[in-house]
C-alpha cells in the first residue's frame, strides 16, 4: 500500500502542475470568454437560445458586450416561471440542449418553497472535473503517501431521491452520492446503502455504527454536520476522539458556510489536526476551490464551464432587501478589484443565463483569481447604514473565541427597534459559562475595527449590542423541525422579519427566558 499511495501521490501532484500550467498560459479574462463562446454555441438552438438570438450574439465584434445588452438577468423566479419551468416539465430544448433528468433541491437559507435547480449532464461533467482539481490540490499537504490509499466520507443529503414526472429531485450531494466520479467510488463512504437512508437521525446512526469498519483518510461536507457525525461516533463507542476510531483522519473538504466559527469545536473531537480544503460548490455549479494551503481564498474555476458577471455591491445595484434594481452595472473579471463584494451573475451548462445566485465574492489575489465567499446579498445587516456583511460578523465571533477560549460554533443576528434607535441582537450557540457583557464587548469594539460604517453608526443611532446565548443543540433543533437536517442546509447569519418572529416563539417554547423579554 506505501507504493500504491506514493504512486496516487504523485500523480495528484503532476495533475496539479499540469492543471496550474494550462490555466495560468491564459488570463482569466480569456479563458472567460472560451467559455461564453461554447456556451452560447451549444445552446443556440434551444428556445432560449432562438429568443435572445444567441446566433447573432456570437457573430458581434464585442461577444461580452452583445451578450450583456441583449440577454437580460434573471432570479430563481423570473428564470423558473419563463423558461425552467417547462424543463421540469420535460421540455427538451429550453435552455440547454436535451432534456433534464435532474434537479438539485435547494431553498438556501430563507425558508422559501425549495427552488428546483437543473443539473445537465455536461454540469455532471465539469463538476466532476473541479472535483478531481480538488483531489490534486491535496497534494501540496505534507500527507503521508498512505493517507491517498484511504477512504473519503462524504456526509450530503439523502440519495433517495424524489421521482417527478420524468426526472429526480433532491438535495445535491445526496444527487451526487447516487452517482459519485468513477475515481471515487471505491473510495466512497457511507456507501449507497446508508446514503440512501432518508432520515437525518437513523442515517448517522448507521455511520456511527459502521465507522469502525472503515479506515476513512478524508472528510468531506458542511462543517456544522461533520461536527454532530463526528460527535454522533464518539459518543456511540465510548471514545475521547475521532481518531480512536479513524486513526488515519487526515483531511476536512468543506464548503457551504464559512469553516472558522466550527474550528475550536472541531479541535475538541481531534487528537490531532487536520488539513483543511476549502470549496465553492453550489447546486448551480462548482465555482472554486481553495488550491494553496497558504492562502485563504479559493481559485476561482474560470475555465469549467460558468462565465461569471461581478455586481457592486451597494446602494447604486441593489435595494435595502438585498434585490438586483434594474441597469445594475457589471463587470467582467479583468474590470474588479481587490477587497471589495460583488454580487454573482452566472451563465452556466444547466441552462442558468445572467442568474444571480445570491452569493457576494471578495477577490483576495486578482493574478490567480482568487475570491473568499463573503456573504449574501439578502443575509447583511444595515438598518441604519451600518452596512455589518456576513464576513464582518464571522471575523467577529472568531475574534471572541480567541480571546475568551470559546467555543461558539453557531450564530444568527437581527436587527430591532431600541427606543427611537436600532439594535443588533445577537443569538450565539455555546454550551459554555458566558461572561455575556465581556462578549458584548469584545464583539462591538472588534466589529468596529474591521467595518468604518459600523463604526460611524455606533456613535449615532445604532444603540448597544444585545447578545443572547443559547444552547448549540437549539439550533440542530430548528434545523430538525422544519426537515433540515443535513446535506447543504445551514443556519442563516441574519433572521429577518417572520424568520426572526418564528426564532424567538421557538426559543421561549423551548425554555430560553429571552433577555429582552
Amino acid at each position: 500500500m506505501a507504493i500504491l499511495g506514493t504512486l496516487i501521490k504523485q500523480g495528484a501532484s503532476l495533475g496539479r502542475v499540469l492543471d496550474s500550467q494550462r490555466s495560468q498560459r491564459i488570463k482569466p479574462i480569456q479563458h472567460q470568454i472560451r467559455t461564453l463562446r461554447w456556451l452560447l454555441r451549444q445552446a443556440e438552438d434551444t428556445m432560449f437560445g432562438e429568443y435572445y438570438q444567441f446566433s447573432d450574439i456570437q457573430a458581434s465584434d464585442n461577444l461580452v458586450q452583445s451578450f450583456k445588452s441583449t440577454v437580460p438577468t434573471f432570479d430563481y423566479n423570473t428564470l423558473e416561471d419563463r423558461w425552467w419551468r417547462m424543463t421540469r416539465e420535460q421540455e427538451k430544448d429550453v435552455t440547454w440542449p436535451g432534456r433534464v433528468k435532474f434537479f438539485a433541491l435547494s431553498s438556501g437559507t430563507s425558508g422559501s418553497p425549495s427552488k428546483h435547480i437543473p443539473i445537465t449532464n455536461d454540469m455532471f461533467r465539469f463538476n466532476s472535473r473541479a472535483g478531481l482539481r480538488m483531489f490534486f490540490a491535496l497534494s501540496q499537504f505534507n500527507l503521508d503517501p498512505n493517507v491517498f490509499t484511504k477512504q473519503m466520507m462524504m456526509l450530503g443529503g439523502s440519495s433517495d431521491l424524489e421521482q417527478g414526472n420524468g426526472y429526480f429531485a433532491g438535495d445535491l450531494s445526496g444527487i451526487n452520492a447516487s452517482r459519485p466520479p468513477f475515481w471515487l467510488r471505491s473510495y466512497y463512504k457511507p456507501g449507497n446503502n446508508i446514503a440512501r437512508i432518508k432520515s437525518w437521525d437513523d442515517r448517522i446512526i448507521e455511520i456511527a455504527k459502521n465507522a469502525p469498519n472503515w479506515d476513512i483518510g478524508f472528510i468531506v461536507g458542511i462543517p456544522s454536520w461533520l461536527q454532530l457525525m463526528m460527535e454522533k461516533i464518539i459518543e456511540y463507542h465510548q471514545v475521547e476522539t475521532i481518531h480512536d476510531i479513524w486513526p488515519n483522519l487526515s483531511v476536512c473538504v468543506h464548503g457551504g458556510i464559512h469553516f472558522e466559527p466550527y474550528r475550536k469545536s472541531f479541535e475538541k473531537l481531534l487528537a490531532h489536526p487536520l488539513y483543511y480544503l476549502d470549496t465553492y460548490l453550489a447546486s448551480e455549479g462548482f465555482f472554486a476551490i481553495q488550491d494553496r494551503g497558504d492562502s485563504k481564498g479559493m481559485r476561482l474555476l474560470v475555465d469549467n464551464g460558468v462565465f461569471y458577471e461581478f455586481v457592486p455591491f451597494n446602494e447604486q445595484n441593489f435595494d435595502d432587501e438585498g434585490n438586483l434594481l434594474p441597469n445594475a452595472q457589471t463587470l467582467n473579471i479583468d474590470e474588479v478589484n481587490e477587497h471589495e463584494d460583488y454580487a454573482m451573475l452566472i451563465s452556466t451548462s444547466s441552462g442558468a443565463w445572467r442568474y444571480l445566485i445570491g452569493d457576494t465574492v471578495r477577490f483576495t489575489d486578482l493574478r490567480r483569481p482568487e475570491i473568499i465567499i463573503s456573504g449574501r446579498t439578502k443575509h447583511y445587516l444595515s438598518i441604519c447604514g451600518e452596512h455589518l456583511s456576513v464576513d464582518n460578523m464571522n471575523q467577529g465571533i472568531q475574534h471572541v473565541q480567541a480571546e475568551m477560549n470559546l467555543s461558539m460554533p453557531e450564530y444568527t443576528v437581527a436587527a430591532v427597534k431600541s427606543g427611537n434607535f436600532y439594535a443588533h441582537r445577537w443569538f450565539v450557540g455555546c454550551n459554555d459559562q458566558v461572561n455575556t457583557e465581556q462578549l458584548k464587548t469584545l464583539l462591538d469594539v472588534k466589529l468596529c475595527e474591521i467595518n468604518d460604517d459600523y463604526r460611524v453608526e455606533r456613535k449615532s443611532v445604532l444603540r448597544d449590542i444585545e447578545i443572547q446565548v443559547v444552547p448549540v443543540e437549539l439550533f440542530y433543533k430548528w434545523h430538525s423541525i422544519q426537515g433540515k437536517m443535513g446535506g447543504q442546509h445551514k443556519f442563516p447569519r441574519v433572521l429577518k422579519k417572520e424568520r426572526f418572529r418564528d426564532w424567538e416563539e421557538f426559543l421561549r417554547k423551548n425554555g430560553i427566558v429571552l433577555s429582552n423579554a
